[in-house]
């Protein structure tokens, strides 16, 4: 059923008020479907001047509608930012030295007073640790070592001795039954024939260094496993660098093969310089080896005079260990 004015003109206010909001409401959702955002009507100058011939719309009860159905809201323009300029940099008149930069000093840092001058703050210098010292920490970390199997047969663990400023270090296989219960390295039959070929290089045994590969005695004297080498290795290798020796003196094949991760066999090997992190290396017979073969003791002082020429001390005539 249509609407009629006498049906129109009884609508109290409030009808009306709520007919108009309805109306806008639909208007509005109607804009929104098509797409509109912005109303802008541009209009020349004879259209300003003319009033429009069209009537103007009217809205229920015959009224006028507002003026916010039927004209679009004014666009305004977005505002202007002004663009932020780059610090000026003033530039000293020609023969004029520039001025420095202003330089923010902390709060934290202790300022002299006015008129003294402020010096530099010193830092103490912090001492290398000694060899004795590295030593000590290499022993330290190997500790009651458990890292291979070796510990379920060993009575001690056989760290090293000697001088940690030693020349020389000597590099064994590993500890023997009596080095097992004394834990000192070579102590046994080889290692009094060691004292002899030490003492015959015009050293004495306190002033060399000796250590193993391994750190504990493999069952009836075996040769160390490679899994048991490796478990060793960061320790035998720090001593090492701990020490800094000029040379290195390795006993036998397996010392001489594990430090130069070799294969190389010991006659090959001996009375030839090798070399270990830059440090010169001569490989020799093992003492146990040469108390089995005493033939081959010449061989093994052959060695040692090598070692003697190298460090620059006097060769002596005897023959080292006869």
């Amino acid at each position: 059923m249509s609407e009629t004015p006498e049906s129109v003109a009884e609508l109290s206010p409030e009808q009306e008020l709520a007919a108009l909001l309805d109306e806008t409401r639909r208007h509005l959702m109607w804009l929104s479907d098509a797409g509109v955002r912005q109303l802008r009507r541009e209009e020349t100058a004879s259209e300003a001047a003319q009033p429009t011939a069209t009537s103007a719309p009217t809205g229920p009860g015959g009224r006028p509608r507002p003026s916010f159905m039927t004209q679009p809201p004014p666009v305004r323009p977005p505002p202007v930012v002004p663009p932020v300029a780059p610090p000026v940099t003033p530039i000293a008149p020609v023969g004029t030295a520039p001025t420095p930069p202003l330089t923010i000093v902390p709060t934290a840092i202790p300022m002299a007073p006015p008129g003294v001058p402020m010096t530099a703050p010193t830092v103490a210098a912090v001492p290398p640790v000694d060899r004795a010292t590295r030593l000590a920490l290499v022993q330290t970390e190997l500790g009651d070592c458990r890292r291979c199997r070796l510990c379920e047969t060993r009575q001690k663990i056989v760290f090293g001795e000697g001088s940690p400023q030693a020349e020389v270090l000597f590099l064994g296989e590993g500890p023997g039954a009596d080095e097992d219960a004394s834990g000192r390295p070579f102590v046994g039959r080889a290692g009094q024939l060691l004292d002899k070929m030490i003492v015959a290089m015009g050293l004495s045994r306190p002033e060399v260094y000796i250590c193993n590969i391994v750190k504990c005695r493999p069952p009836e004297n075996r040769r160390p496993e490679p899994d048991e080498v490796a478990a060793c290795r960061p320790f035998f290798e720090q001593q090492v660098r701990a020490v800094q020796p000029k040379v290195i003196v390795t006993l036998g094949l397996t010392a001489s093969q594990s430090l130069l991760r070799t294969t190389t066999g010991i006659s090959d090997l001996r009375n030839n310089w090798q070399s270990y992190e830059g440090i010169p290396v001569m490989p020799t017979y093992h003492p146990a080896y040469l108390l089995r073969a005493p033939a081959q003791k010449a061989a093994a002082w052959a060695d040692l005079k090598k070692v003697l020429e190298r460090l620059g001390r006097p060769v002596p005539s005897q023959r080292g260990g006869a």
